[in-house]
């Protein structure tokens, strides 16, 4: 009797232990699934995959592959080529250069898709500041455009501003000429041996008062900066470079000026009070070989170099640090009104591409006129047009 009485609570013991497991599994059950609802399973061991794949992937940093459905336009299907950058149109008898695209290292650059960038821009605006390297970029982006739709040219009274209305988008994008980015004497003087005035701390008077009124603005220079130059500060003349006088310190090279006009025009668009992304782009080196740009030197290459047959250095290298270091500046002063400022770095990848310049094919050929090589230009279709594949890419992170 009394083993009986024993099995009875035995039995008992072992219904009470089976409800707890049960009760503690389908708890532990419950609370999984919580979780997996509230933290998905990906978040827990791999938290924002596309923020860690983008802060991976530099898409400055590559090389220039093969891409053989390259040109999406031609001269003949874009109005807006400038007549020294129309080598087709002048003659160039190889095609090769129009045929590659960037290749990052560890991810893909889309090709420019123009449907997606004009919805991306509808109801905002782009200005670009700068010289004629700046000029042809703009040019690129208007050709490639073109496959959707062609702007309207609005007739401006400042000679010093061109302006395009993309009517079905309500996108407008506007050009600032203003090749040294601060005030100067003669913006359009093409006697390359009369000395420019520039006066180094005082604002462009053409495009700082009307920045404030765009979206996005691209803002670039270079090349003029190796022009002879009076340099100015408090109104004073403080040195010069390729001057003829004896009595003015001579600067040896470009990058003090390249810095203080850098660092005067950012500091125009904050003191503008300017909200939107502020993209500077970055030194486009020419390759001149055989000579300087009015000594005999071309640029006859036929093929981009590989990342591992030149290197970046000497004055394209310091212009370079000066426009990423003045960007930092900038950044910081720039958070009080809302303005951002991204770097636009298309250095590294137009270093390899010697044979994307006009050279020779920017005017009419045959003619008793005798033309400088152009190395500091670029093709139109040409490696150029990739910067339309980069400012694609800036303006989905722009965050605008």
């Amino acid at each position: 009797m009394e083993l009986i009485n024993l099995s009875s609570k035995q039995n008992i013991n072992i219904i009470n232990t089976t409800k707890n497991i049960a009760l503690f599994i389908v708890t532990s059950l419950l609370i999984l699934v919580l979780v997996r609802l509230n933290y998905p399973i990906n978040s827990l061991y791999n938290p924002k995959p596309d923020k860690i794949i983008e802060e991976k992937c530099d898409i400055f940093k590559g090389e220039w592959v093969p891409n053989p459905d390259a040109p999406y336009y031609t001269n003949t299907t874009c109005w807006d080529i400038h007549e020294q950058q129309n080598c087709m149109k002048h003659g160039r008898p190889d095609l090769e250069f129009m045929k590659w695209r960037w290749k990052p290292d560890g991810c893909d650059l889309p090709v420019f898709d123009p449907v997606w960038f004009l919805d991306s821009v509808r109801n905002k605006s782009l200005a670009f500041v700068g010289d004629s390297v700046g000029r042809n970029h703009m040019q690129s982006l208007i050709c490639l455009l073109s496959r959707v739709e062609s702007p309207i040219v609005s007739p401006t009274a400042d000679e010093y501003l061109k302006r395009w209305e993309y009517v079905n988008y309500n996108f407008t994008m506007a050009y600032f000429w203003s090749p040294f980015l601060v005030r100067s004497d003669d913006h359009h003087s093409y006697e390359e041996k009369r000395p420019f005035k520039l006066y180094l701390d005082e604002f462009d008077e053409h495009w700082p008062n009307q920045i404030a009124l765009f979206d996005y603005v691209i803002i670039s220079a270079g090349h003029w900066f190796f022009r002879p130059t009076y340099f100015y500060l408090d109104r004073r003349l403080t040195s010069c470079l390729y001057c003829p006088e004896s009595n003015v310190t001579h600067e040896t090279t470009s990058y003090f000026s390249y810095r203080q006009a850098f660092r005067t025009a950012l500091r125009a668009i904050n003191a503008a009070g300017f909200g939107g992304v502020v993209l500077l782009r970055t030194f486009a080196p020419s390759h001149y070989e055989g000579g300087a740009w009015n000594n005999g030197g071309d640029c006859a290459r036929a093929r981009p170099y590989r990342r591992n047959e030149v290197v970046l250095e000497d004055t394209s290298l310091e212009m370079y640090r000066i426009q990423v270091e003045e960007m930092r500046i900038a950044q910081k002063a720039g958070k009080r009104n809302g303005g951002r400022f991204r770097l636009f770095d298309v250095t590294r990848a137009m270093l390899l591409r010697p044979d994307g310049h006009p050279s020779k094919y920017g005017h009419l050929q045959g003619t008793n006129q005798s033309f400088p090589n152009d190395c500091v230009h670029w093709c139109l279709p040409g490696p150029i047009d990739t910067w339309n594949d980069f400012l694609q890419e800036l303006l989905k992170t722009a965050d605008l």
